[in-house]
């Protein structure tokens, strides 16, 4: 997870617009695989995002002169992803469409299923506790095949899931932001980030509690 600071974003603009090949390798290593991962919840191949991806690295490059400040950096740099990959995402239209955002917030499907509970729905206690990640290894949690397996969990969510999950979790948006960018609601984006962060501890609780002391 990055969070943006105004002083790192200042001083890595002021190398970018003198040039600093070193600042932009530290700015692709920090976004590029989350600028993949939240580019894929528009377009309907890893590849295409890959080009989106890249479209988006030259236009940060092309536009940081441009840069006010009014935003973080990276919130910057994901708006130019989401334009490209919404054009591109039209451009490519799947031919089954996707789950609009009414449908999906609609829909009210349990972030945890009810199997999990025992007594009255809503009202009952937890017949399977989720595993105790407090209480993992810090190297376990922090691992790169941690890592790696969240991001494969998140690429089974819905695309609206996704693209929060994304900015939120990986990228270190605040909710303010990621509203901003994705022109949601506060509420609608607190559900579908609630959704998401549950169906990736599901998806992770198995192989956490392996190695659960």
């Amino acid at each position: 997870m990055f969070m943006e600071e105004p002083g790192r974003d200042l001083a890595i603009v002021e190398r970018l617009r003198a040039g600093d090949e070193a600042a932009f390798e530290e700015l692709v290593r920090r976004h590029h695989r989350a600028m993949v991962h939240f580019a894929e919840s528009f377009v309907p191949s890893r590849a295409i995002a890959e080009e989106v991806a890249q479209d988006a690295w030259l236009g940060v490059i092309k536009g940081i002169d441009r840069f006010e400040g009014r935003s973080s950096l990276g919130t910057w740099i994901f708006r130019i992803v989401a334009n490209i990959a919404r054009t591109r995402g039209e451009r490519e239209r799947r031919t089954v469409p996707s789950m609009t955002l009414a449908d999906e917030l609609a829909a009210g499907s349990p972030a945890v299923p009810a199997s999990r509970f025992t007594g009255h729905p809503g009202r009952g206690v937890w017949s399977e506790p989720p595993a105790p990640w407090s209480e993992l290894p810090d190297e376990r949690l922090l691992s790169q095949a941690t890592f790696d397996r969240v991001a494969d969990i998140a690429a089974g969510l819905s695309e609206n899931q996704r693209r929060v999950f994304v900015l939120r979790d990986i990228e270190g948006m605040t909710s303010a932001e990621v509203c901003s960018l994705l022109e949601l609601s506060e509420v609608n984006q607190r559900v579908l980030l609630h959704r998401a962060r549950s169906r990736v501890r599901a998806g992770l609780e198995d192989d956490l509690r392996s190695v659960a002391p």
